[in-house]
């Protein structure tokens, strides 16, 4: 009994030590630090990727959303305010650029790439290949924005509803019953197809 107390007791000092030690890198960033706001990014790009490249339409442009997001964080990173906050305020910064690069989508109605792969789908259909990922993928891509991003930054990402709402400025009640709308309309979309 005595181990398992003496494990947690350790656990708990150690991520102390990382919450200190992330407080501290922002504070360094916040005062010029690039080698500060460098860690600090290194913790959380795996996720900012994930959220991208979930709701664009492709790699390159979920790297440029986080590229943008990115730089737009660094410079202005004096403007953060609470130190604890920095991942929820550069998802927030990288929601605001996946927005737009989906409006750039609406604005060109270049939808080339998206119905070639539409096509080769099809063809790996009639070729007997299983294309269950990219059929997911497919029907998500035809969830509204709002669905999108609401199911990548909880299924994906792992954020709890009171998170995302702060990340996206609605209510915890309105994301929850959003991602549960999305995560039933998903559901239909793959029935009907099988």
């Amino acid at each position: 009994m005595s181990s398992y107390f003496c494990c947690v007791k350790r656990s708990e000092v150690i991520l102390r030590k990382m919450n200190t030690d992330f407080a501290l890198a922002v504070r360094k960033a916040r005062n010029g630090d690039a080698d500060a706001f460098a860690e600090l990014y290194s913790l959380v790009y795996k996720d900012l990727y994930r959220i991208a490249f979930s709701n664009l339409k492709n790699q390159h442009d979920a790297s440029d959303a986080v590229s943008d997001a990115v730089m737009e964080a660094y410079s202005s990173i004096k403007n953060l305010r609470d130190e604890k906050a920095f991942k929820a305020w550069i998802i927030k910064i990288l929601t605001v650029k996946i927005k737009n690069k989906q409006k750039d989508y609406i604005k060109k109605n270049n939808y080339q790439v998206e119905l070639d792969s539409i096509d080769n789908v099809e063809q790996g259909k009639q070729n007997g290949i299983n294309y269950n990922g990219i059929e997911l993928m497919e029907e998500f891509r035809k969830l509204n924005e709002d669905e999108r991003l609401v199911l990548s930054l909880s299924v994906v990402s792992g954020y709890k509803s009171e998170e995302i709402a702060q990340i996206v400025g609605m209510s915890a009640n309105t994301v929850r019953s959003k991602a549960a709308r999305a995560k039933i309309k998903l559901r239909n979309m793959l029935t009907e197809k099988s």
